[in-house]
């Protein structure tokens, strides 16, 4: 087995991983979306390697393996920075529903002291 064909199934396997996973609701579309751009983009240097090869060298990479391997540490830099980035909206959202329950359960306890009251 050949490393283009390796590399062909591994981009597939992961496109499908991905995909069952957002149709068993285990993974939102907003997650998936990055992995399934990396996915198809391996897929697609996979089959094309000429691709590959002038990319890097257009970019100035003596060896596409070399490429490759910054092209990966890119991708998972900018996975991280949208995970911080979920995670900081995620934060966000549940300081303003601890505010807005906090704000409920003071009401709520002002009416029972009303209704205690009569």
């Amino acid at each position: 087995m050949t490393i283009q064909i390796l590399a062909i199934i591994l981009s597939i396997t992961i496109f499908a991983l991905v995909l069952e996973l957002v149709r068993r609701e285990k993974l939102t579309f907003k997650y998936a979306f990055s992995w399934l751009f990396f996915a198809a983009v391996g897929l697609f240097c996979s089959i094309f390697k000429g691709f590959l090869f002038m990319v890097s060298r257009w970019c100035g990479f003596e060896l596409p393996s070399n490429f490759i391997f910054f092209g990966l540490l890119c991708a998972f830099v900018f996975l991280s920075l949208l995970m911080t980035v979920f995670l900081c909206q995620q934060n966000s959202r549940n300081d303003r529903m601890a505010q807005a329950l906090g704000l409920l359960e003071l009401e709520m306890k002002k009416i029972r002291e009303r209704l205690d009251g009569l």
